[in-house]
């Protein structure tokens, strides 16, 4: 699959304020300053579609963006476990997510960032675990493998899936990416088109 077209179509506070569509969306989360922006960047091509930042928790809206005319979208939401935010503010976000990845029936998927560089951290196994409790579709990305070498990199990726396989039957699918080199992008498209195709057949039946 190729992103031809990528724009910004709108930013809301709550999901009940998103876009009425059809189609299906593919959100990406993660811990603030996991590189969201510049993954969802490099997956369009689209060097300043999604506002990157050094400062962590830039994000604080639910932010679309339209995908090949409407084929498909992007949902850009905040970082979780940001702890210089009040605990009111950190309170709302929770409930904004929430509210978007229970009740939010366009959202095909969740794709759950994880730099690679660290060991499995408490906050990332709880939101991971808390997704497969409520039964929400997802798939792990590992960003940043470029800051690893392979060997590293892997390594990695393996104390993860063992701290999950402690409580999973089943691993959920697992990508490695680096928006600086550009890896992962192809596999994590072609995941998405596989879903596109599953959700148009199932959405021809209803």
């Amino acid at each position: 699959m190729e992103i031809k077209k990528a724009a910004y179509e709108i930013s809301s506070p709550a999901a009940k304020q998103c876009p009425a569509t059809n189609v299906p969306e593919y959100a990406f989360i993660g811990r603030s300053n996991v590189g969201k922006s510049s993954l969802i960047n490099m997956l369009t091509k689209r060097k300043g579609l999604a506002k990157t930042s050094q400062k962590p928790g830039k994000t604080l809206l639910i932010n679309h963006f339209k995908i090949n005319d409407g084929e498909f979208y992007i949902v850009d939401l905040p970082g979780y476990g940001y702890a210089a935010r009040g605990k009111s503010q950190r309170e709302d976000f929770r409930v904004m997510i929430e509210d978007y990845i229970l009740h939010r029936p366009q959202m095909a998927l969740l794709f759950v960032l994880i730099d690679i560089r660290h060991e499995p951290q408490k906050i990332d196994m709880e939101f991971l675990n808390w997704l497969g409790e409520n039964g929400v579709p997802f798939a792990i990305v590992f960003t940043k493998a470029d800051k690893l070498g392979p060997n590293a990199g892997l390594a990695k990726v393996e104390a993860y899936k063992k701290e999950l396989l402690k409580g999973w039957e089943e691993l959920p699918p697992i990508f490695v990416s680096s928006a600086e080199k550009g890896s992962g992008r192809e596999q994590i498209l072609d995941y998405i088109e596989e879903i596109n195709s599953i959700w148009e057949k199932d959405h021809q039946e209803e």
